[in-house]
């Protein structure tokens, strides 16, 4: 019998290599390779689906979907008569669901990399000159020389948390959103250090399981950047589940690890105190993975925060290199990032493309949810820009009243002369799903009256969309604001 020996090739090439697994590398590695295009994808994680799947979106929504009902029995006790004893919280089935869920699209991801032909090869990837990757790893089909080399390369790397040095005390205590997913126990008392989207959706969902939530913000209000009209009844709704321990214009000055937990320093006019904690969650944003990847033997080049630098058609100063997604600048957004992608590869392929796009929706899923699409209130006073704006309260909506949510609105931001939609905002249950409607309404530039002459389902939240338009035009029947 000939014994058949598997040699380990010396070297590598490949048309295109896409550096991260994300919600951008993969969707760019996908679309490449149903093109004709030969495909690498490198990841350092085991798993394809990066942060958004392994450590962020997925499993972030997984919990508060957890969250969301134990919130909804409460309201079911409270408010309508139906008597439910309290939830017998089974924290091991809790984390087992969660990731279950994570290993059923990650593992969907591995069958469709494979049916593409697309090459994964999990590795450390660092750039050693504009062509030429080295490979630090032990996958077994790493080339002997542990380099490969490629025409063109998509940087979809991502970002990681921010961990300010003065909270990094080396304690287990001390948290980031990636080690509160890990879900180890629900603390008795839980301090949330920043109050943007990250922050008040991981302290929703463990005030839900139980724990004491307090939240501190540097700012004077919650999610800095939204707008106002939307945050106040998030901030009316975290109070009651927070009870009085939100602390805006405060901020944390030291952590000191102690027998019985954390103890924290707070300096600011809400709060100016030293307390106790049993964890604190430090959520004060997320920076890009663009640093110790070798960029530097690139002619690529970052700005002052770490964002590569690169044109809308995702291009870099390097024409060897495209960047997309969390590296390539704000939002870090995976919806953004897949959009990226495919521009990206349109451009390799020679097709003339970029990245313009009138409405990038935001979601915080936290409850009420807040969603926005376009230009925002605060952009278009920046800008100068004359819009007006049109508000329906869901205090008027009959589904909003069925369901007893009527703390919602919902929000346009209208040109007064032509009368086109430019932007739109809103809060409350289900807001996530139905921004979608004013995306498309945003970038195919309708007017109002294309938005309140299209029939709405009844009762349905989505009709608050067209009673928003209808406001505008002081047609609203559910209340009475004739146009000035």
């Amino acid at each position: 019998m000939r014994r058949v020996v598997a040699f380990r090739k010396i070297s590598m090439h490949t048309d295109l290599l896409v550096l991260g697994g994300g919600p951008g590398g993969y969707s760019a590695a996908f679309l490449a390779a149903d093109a004709g295009i030969d495909v690498t994808l490198v990841e350092s994680e085991l798993r394809l689906g990066g942060t958004c799947l392994l450590q962020g979106c997925i499993p972030s929504k997984a919990l508060l979907h957890v969250a969301r009902v134990i919130s909804e029995v409460e309201e079911l006790s409270s408010d309508w008569g139906l008597e439910y004893p309290a939830p017998n919280i089974e924290l091991d089935k809790i984390r087992q669901r969660k990731e279950q869920v994570i290993t059923n699209l990650s593992g969907g991801l591995k069958q469709l990399a494979k049916r593409r032909k697309v090459k994964v090869i999990t590795a450390r990837g660092v750039f050693e000159n504009s062509t030429t990757m080295q490979l630090q790893g032990d996958d077994a089909s790493l080339p002997e020389s542990r380099k490969i080399t490629f025409d063109h390369c998509i940087l979809a790397t991502g970002s990681v948390p921010a961990m300010p040095s003065a909270f990094e005390i080396g304690s287990d205590r001390v948290m980031d959103s990636t080690g509160a997913l890990q879900l180890t126990d629900i603390p008795e008392s839980l301090l949330v250090v920043g109050g943007g989207y990250i922050g008040l959706e991981m302290g929703t969902v463990y005030a839900n399981l139980g724990s004491k939530v307090s939240v501190v913000e540097l700012l004077d209000g919650l999610l800095p950047g939204a707008d106002r009209d939307l945050v106040k009844p998030l901030h009316r709704r975290l109070s009651k589940l927070c009870g009085d321990r939100i602390f805006l214009n405060t901020k944390v000055s030291s952590l000191v690890e102690v027998a019985e937990g954390i103890e924290v320093t707070f300096e600011g006019a809400e709060k100016s105190d030293v307390d106790r904690f049993d964890r604190v969650l430090v959520a004060v944003g997320r920076r890009p993975a663009s640093n110790g990847i070798g960029l530097e033997n690139t002619a690529v080049q970052l700005d002052e925060r770490g964002f590569v630098i690169c044109q809308r058609n995702q291009q870099t100063a390097d024409s060897h290199l495209f960047a997309i997604g969390d590296v390539a600048g704000e939002p870090m957004l995976a919806h953004k990032a897949t959009h990226e992608a495919k521009v990206a590869v349109e451009v390799i392929l020679g097709k003339t493309a970029e990245f313009d796009k009138l409405a990038i929706p935001a979601v915080v899923f936290t409850d009420p949810e807040i969603a926005w699409a376009g230009l925002t209130e605060d952009q278009a006073k920046a800008e100068q820009r004359s819009v007006e704006v049109a508000i329906y309260p869901w205090a008027a909506s009959g589904r909003a009243q069925a369901i007893g949510r009527t703390e919602g609105l919902t929000k346009w931001l209208i040109d007064p002369e032509t009368q086109r939609l430019l932007g739109c905002g809103m809060v409350g249950p289900g807001a996530g799903e139905l921004i979608g409607e004013a995306v498309l309404a945003i970038e195919m530039g309708c007017e109002v009256r294309d938005l309140t002459e299209s029939i709405h389902p009844h009762p349905t939240l989505s009709e608050t969309l067209m009673n928003a338009g209808e406001v505008f035009f002081g047609t609203a029947t559910e209340i009475y604001k004739p146009k000035r």
